[in-house]
């Protein structure tokens, strides 16, 4: 059974163990960042929503760096908007230069009316090659011994197979 990580950025783990979370949990080559606020170096909100914004991602980054990763690993994002209509253009503005180009991670963008006073947060799942825990080799599923049945049965003499078909 691969067993699950926590993760912290330098200088924030007592702002998540005061309450009572993990930055991130890792699993096998899969990383989930907890919602990343743009919160200053005492925990309150940035009151300029670009700037918060931007140190929501800049939370997010030193998530990512302390597992040796980057926004370039990320393949899911999901936001969170107090007043999504009239940010959009501030966020779309930001998360350009965050990823410039394509492939672009998926996004989810969720309206919310209450995010313990800041306006903006996001949440994210990213790939940390090369820091995959070895996987349980007790646990197969179902469709893999089906799998092991059917190919067996190839095996033996006279079962057709497209290699052997007229």
């Amino acid at each position: 059974m691969t067993k699950r990580e926590a993760i912290f950025p330098a200088n924030r783990h007592a702002l998540y163990e005061a309450h009572g979370y993990s930055a991130a949990i890792r699993s096998g080559e899969l990383l989930f960042v907890s919602g990343q606020v743009g919160s200053r170096e005492d925990g309150s909100p940035e009151p300029n929503f670009e700037r918060q914004v931007e140190r929501a991602f800049d939370n997010l980054k030193a998530v990512l760096e302390a597992t040796g990763g980057g926004f370039d690993d990320i393949v899911d994002v999901t936001t969170l908007h107090t007043d999504p209509e009239s940010q959009f253009e501030t966020i779309m503005k930001v998360k350009s230069r965050i990823f410039p180009e394509a492939p672009y991670p998926t996004w989810t963008a969720i309206g919310v009316n209450w995010l313990a006073g800041f306006d903006f947060e996001i949440k994210v799942i990213a790939r940390i090659p090369g820091q995959a825990q070895p996987p349980d080799l007790h646990y197969r599923s179902r469709s893999s011994r089906s799998r092991d049945r059917h190919s067996k049965r190839r095996r033996e003499p006279g079962f057709p197979t497209p290699d052997n078909q007229p």
